[in-house]
């Protein structure tokens, strides 16, 4: 295969825009998990994360061979989707999609049981999101629904039951990236509202109107702040993490972010989003390399 079409299909994963979520999200699942189980973390931890990644992967990868039709319309999304482009055509995308999703299935075999039945459900509704003819992204209400599991408390429970199966209070954890997740679906649903209504995409922002979308979002956000507020006061993580927090707000406050997740141009609060996801991954490494004997506290 020529090395365009590799480049193509690479960017049909759309890692840039789900890598830093993901990775953080499943460190902190399954460290929750490790420390109240005390047991030691191992390999499995390496490969539910690229399980993870590959799942995430899966689903913008359909997401794009579904879409194509339609983002070919819009000169913007055109660029950012390669079968739109017709970088990469849409039998293979769709042969690179399979792999990809066997691929995620054997590595969350290889951690437990309980990791596999939650991987499972992850790629079933990655597929689902997109595909005809349930589209479920294309369903108000049940596409917000499905989006905060999938892009958020699936990743955090397939990390989580590599090392323990009873929650307790980590569940609010799991919530918090629920509604992490809530606020980035709002947030891609009103900055996409006049092309997805142009395509008679009927989704929940679209049904209830901007406004009562963007209250939705910054709700959403408060929700995910004050649960996982309700998670440190519980003593989910180490005290020490909070000094990594710190520097990484102060290094963050250095540089002027201008930027949302997707590369777009922005302002207003959502010149937080890469920083936020800059600090949460500083912090899950941190945590990583203490478990692992790397740091010392």
């Amino acid at each position: 295969m020529e090395m365009s079409r590799v480049g193509g299909i690479l960017k049909l994963t759309r890692w840039r825009e789900h890598v830093p979520f993901t990775v953080p999200l499943t460190i902190v699942g399954a460290l929750l998990a490790a420390s109240t189980a005390e047991v030691p973390v191992d390999f499995r931890l390496v490969a539910v994360i690229l399980a993870n990644i590959l799942a995430i992967s899966f689903a913008f990868m359909i997401n794009d061979l579904c879409d194509a039709e339609d983002d070919a319309r819009d000169k913007k999304k055109r660029s950012h989707n390669v079968i739109s482009a017709r970088i990469v055509s849409r039998s293979e995308g769709k042969s690179a999609s399979f792999v990809v999703a066997v691929l995620a299935l054997g590595l969350y075999a290889l951690s437990s049981w309980w990791t596999l039945i939650w991987g499972s459900i992850t790629l079933s509704l990655s597929y689902l999101y997109s595909s005809h003819p349930l589209r479920l992204k294309a369903r108000p209400v049940v596409d917000i629904v499905s989006h905060v599991f999938m892009l958020g408390g699936l990743l955090v429970m397939n990390g989580y039951y590599i090392y323990h199966d009873a929650p307790g209070i980590a569940w609010a954890v799991v919530v918090s990236a629920v509604l992490f997740s809530a606020y980035g679906q709002f947030y891609n649903q009103i900055e996409d509202f006049e092309a997805d209504k142009k395509a008679g995409l009927q989704n929940t922002s679209i049904l209830l109107g901007k406004l009562p979308a963007t209250m939705l979002m910054y709700a959403s956000t408060m929700g995910a702040l004050a649960t996982l507020g309700v998670a440190i006061w519980n003593g989910l993580f180490p005290t020490w993490l909070g000094a990594i927090f710190m520097v990484g707000l102060i290094f963050s406050a250095l540089y002027p972010w201008e930027r949302d997740m997707r590369g777009n141009k922005t302002n207003g609060l959502a010149v937080l989003q890469r920083p936020s996801i800059l600090i949460a991954n500083l912090v899950a490494f941190a945590w990583v390399a203490q478990t692992l004997g790397w740091l010392r506290f």
